[in-house]
């Protein structure tokens, strides 16, 4: 027993050696490689680093490497301070060279025609007319009221359900006319076109306010009020054949 316990130990102390003499080797290997050859220090990724991540986050994921001034990049990062307030814009694979054109500030992200989405929120789209999204006049940034309304055996009923929702993109609405390029009157009484087509808005809305976003729109019809800042949202209740004429609506 305790011959097979010194071989075993032994055994191990052989395999840590050899294997100090091999990381050895390779390190010199590399460096007769790099012998007489110009190098330069890269900024490479440790390990993958996925689109979105903050530069502030690079340092525990990058390590530098000494290449040939040939296997240097064009454009490529020298210093973290170079990327200060931007993000990844694609995702990088471990030992990729770190480039300045894979950075972005997050403002410059954004698709024309859209507005970011607040934190902690998500997104929903809905396919409307242009009567009920306020005459397809709505744009990126406006904030709006959603009003579901129902019928059925019963008579039908309407409700503003939401208040002051972000709208972050439309798809479908005309580009408001130059009166200036146009030199028409009657363009420049008319202002904005009719769309003529349906609008796809898109909302920033809580899981909740989702709900009831695609309820409206699966099971009633859903109609857009623009509600701009300082305009009053409240006094609303449901109304239905029988309280639409007993409501105060002063």
């Amino acid at each position: 027993m305790r011959r097979r316990l010194i071989a075993a130990v032994a055994a191990l102390a052989l395999l840590g050696a050899g294997t100090v003499v091999l990381l050895a080797y390779v390190r010199g290997a590399d460096a007769r490689a790099l012998a007489g050859v110009r190098t330069v220090e890269v900024l490479v990724a440790d390990r993958p680093v996925p689109a979105g991540t903050p530069a502030a986050d690079l340092p525990g994921l990058v390590r530098t490497d000494l290449v040939p001034v040939k296997a240097a990049l064009p454009g490529r990062v020298t210093d973290l301070a170079e990327l200060a307030g931007q993000v990844a814009t694609v995702d990088l694979l471990a030992g990729e060279q770190l480039l300045l054109a894979r950075f972005a500030a997050p403002a410059d992200l954004g698709t024309p025609g859209t507005v970011e989405v607040p934190a902690g929120l998500q997104e929903v789209s809905v396919l409307l007319e242009p009567q009920r999204a306020v005459g397809g006049r709505l744009a990126a940034g406006d904030t709006v009221g959603v009003l579901v309304s129902q019928s059925g055996d019963a008579g039908g009923q309407t409700h503003a359900v939401l208040h002051r929702v972000l709208v972050t993109q439309v798809q479908g609405a005309p580009a408001p006319a130059d009166p200036a390029q146009s030199g028409d009157p009657a363009t420049a009484s008319a202002g904005t076109a009719l769309p003529s087509t349906s609008l796809l808005v898109t909302l920033a809305v809580t899981a909740a306010q989702a709900e009831a976003v695609v309820f409206g729109a699966e099971h009633g019809s859903l109609w857009l009020s623009l509600e701009p800042e300082g305009a009053a949202v409240d006094g609303t209740s449901v109304l239905d054949s029988a309280t639409v004429y007993e409501k105060d609506l002063g």
